[in-house]
């Protein structure tokens, strides 16, 4: 099991706190999130779905549909942190496409070796760069596009390391838009284990 604390700030508005607890081999995903006045639990075991919201079950259809509360998006939040947290392991997974060509680049002013990934399209349609060091392999940061001619999407940079249970994770993940370079947030991993 595999448990961290997470601070997710964004411009303009109250940091969240989130907390995750991921166990693959028995497919347990928990999600426990303060946002404003409300904490969130999103939980997917073995693919069905629960949620809590202020510690009760009892939530209203209107409040689920406003704050997301539904299977479909808990599983498509599962599968955005755990991908997030688990690269670049998760370059192994099935339907993952790597580019043969490594290019040697500058990204945002670091050397960095390139590795370009495309997806099956029954896994995902986004290309995604990725952007390791070239002294000790460690992955700096990475982006992606929706629409690679159009440079929509996002680029990350990965700042610090902090290992959790042997694993090298980066502690500091800053957001940006990749056509305007404006900021977007920071996500701080606070502690896990």
């Amino acid at each position: 099991m595999l448990t961290l604390h997470i601070e997710e700030s964004r411009p303009k508005s109250v940091p969240r706190t989130t907390a995750l607890e991921i166990d693959l081999p028995n497919d347990l995903f928990k999600m426990t999130q303060q946002r404003d006045a409300n904490r969130i639990l999103r939980i997917v075991k073995n693919g069905e779905c629960a949620f809590l919201l202020n510690e009760s079950n009892d939530i209203p259809a209107d409040t689920l549909q406003k704050l997301g509360l539904t299977c479909e998006r808990t599983i498509s939040t599962r599968n955005y942190y755990t991908y997030l947290w688990g690269l670049p392991m998760k370059l192994k997974d099935p339907g993952m496409i790597l580019n043969d060509t490594v290019q040697t680049v500058d990204f945002f002013g670091k050397p960095a070796y390139q590795l370009k990934v495309t997806y099956d399209p029954k896994v995902g349609s986004d290309v995604w760069f990725f952007y390791f060091n070239p002294d000790n392999a460690a992955l700096i940061g990475y982006k992606f596009y929706h629409n690679e001619a159009k440079k929509d999407g996002e680029y990350i940079l990965l700042e610090e390391e902090a290992t959790v249970n042997g694993m090298k994770l980066p502690r500091i993940r800053k957001w940006y838009w990749n056509q305007s370079k404006e900021f977007i947030g920071t996500d701080t991993l606070v502690s896990g284990k």
